[in-house]
């Protein structure tokens, strides 16, 4: 009876969707993710979701047993050269030059096509069908109390935003889910952070840091997304991060200083929290600021 009780209060509580990005690689976003993943797996239902794709790395800390993979594909086009009149059409309207037509045969180039569809539709001999070409892979499993996502792009492949969109599919109901999107503002970024509740956005207090910063707050502000900083490696630089933050109306939720256990806990593949006592109350502050910003 108890049992059924909590599963009801558990379905009743709002879901939320928190993204975790940064202007620039190297500033320890999946370090705060990975980390924050755990901490709030032991306050509710967590689901952590890698959308790094062309270099997933959260497994590292969190191991998670892989229990499913799902291949993930986009159409590209295969030409009847039988049928086809080499009109030159279908390269005329693809954009990404995944088609060159020549006097006697269309040559395609897979790796450039989006998959869109548009060479089909503008050839009015039919010599146009399309094929499923493998793009990478969406991986499923559990790391401990952590429901456990990620993408891999296959190497050669430069669909990353289409995999990222179905791993985002493929988010599960819980309490909380915790994206870990790429470094800077590309288009995986974009597809990471659109429809969040909130974005979270990890620095550090360095004047590249600082440039970068104000890069992803223009992207986030695109969205209208409620936006907050981590300032990682605190100390070790200056206060223009601190001095433009204010201005701008960010919250900065958390300052994790800089300290030398936490690059050998991540050296060897360990999440801070648990190998640094210091570091895990500065994640259990972070996710208390977070759960109290979306009502949780």
């Amino acid at each position: 009876m108890r049992e059924s009780r909590e599963s009801q209060e558990a379905g009743r509580r709002r879901a939320f969707t928190i993204a975790v990005a940064s202007g620039k690689g190297g500033t320890g976003k999946t370090t705060i993710s990975t980390n924050l993943a755990r901490v709030c797996a032991e306050r509710c239902a967590t689901q952590y979701a890698d959308c790094e794709v062309e270099a997933p790395n959260g497994h590292l800390f969190l191991q998670p047993e892989i229990r499913e993979s799902i291949t993930v594909c986009r159409p590209v086009p295969v030409i009847d050269e039988l049928a086809c009149a080499h009109c030159g059409e279908c390269g005329d309207f693809c954009r990404n030059h995944a088609l060159a037509v020549l006097a006697d045969r269309v040559l395609v180039f897979p790796e450039l096509c989006r998959g869109c569809g548009g060479c089909m539709q503008v050839c009015v001999a039919g010599a146009v069908r399309e094929r499923d070409r493998p793009i990478g892979a969406i991986e499923l499993g559990q790391a401990d109390r952590v429901s456990f996502t990620q993408g891999r792009l296959a190497v050669g492949e430069t669909a990353s935003v289409r995999l990222v969109r179905g791993l985002r599919r493929r988010q599960e109901p819980c309490e909380a889910a915790i994206l870990d999107a790429a470094p800077g503002t590309i288009c995986p970024v974009v597809a990471t952070i659109r429809d969040t509740d909130l974005v979270l956005l990890v620095t550090e207090p360095r004047p590249f840091g600082l440039h970068d910063l104000n890069l992803a707050v223009e992207m986030v502000r695109q969205f209208g997304l409620p936006t907050g900083v981590v300032i990682n490696r605190a100390g070790i630089g200056d206060e223009r991060v601190e001095r433009y933050c204010q201005p701008e109306g960010l919250p900065v939720w958390v300052r994790i200083p800089e300290e030398r256990r936490v690059a050998e806990a991540y050296s060897r593949g360990e999440l801070a929290c648990e190998a640094v006592p210091g570091f895990r109350g500065r994640i259990e502050q972070l996710a208390s600021r977070l759960l109290c910003e979306v009502g949780a």
